[in-house]
């Protein structure tokens, strides 16, 4: 599979939901335990693609879903942002329509990231 810039969107998408958080660790830190629980187990069926200069993930899976995590340094740890995109192609709106469950789910799974980080880095 060719490795194309994490960043690079497709040209139709739709931002669902965005997420951000702070914890008080350091941002590399932060950022390899996050590439550890989202690094797929078959690449074939989940695309995850890790900038690590710019602690970026993103993970695409699926016919319409796209979630990227960036880690920032802030003072005194890391924030953690989230989106939770909609990149379905022709059939666009049937995307969120799919997305429904997991909109819902979203600030939950989350919160969950956030305090299961905290635990792990924070001392």
């Amino acid at each position: 599979m060719p490795k194309s810039a994490p960043s690079d969107r497709p040209s139709r998408h739709t931002v669902l939901r965005s997420y951000a958080g702070e914890i008080h660790a350091e941002p590399g830190a932060v950022y390899a335990a996050i590439k550890r629980r989202l690094t797929p187990p078959d690449p074939d069926v989940t695309r995850f693609t890790a900038d690590d200069a710019e602690r970026l993930l993103v993970v695409q899976g699926g016919w319409w879903y796209r979630g990227e995590y960036r880690v920032l340094p802030v003072d005194g740890g890391s924030r953690i942002e989230h989106e939770l995109l909609n990149v379905a192609g022709p059939l666009h709106f049937l995307g969120g329509f799919a997305a429904r469950a997991s909109v819902r789910q979203s600030a939950h799974v989350f919160g969950r990231l956030l305090t299961e980080l905290a635990a792990e880095l924070e001392a």
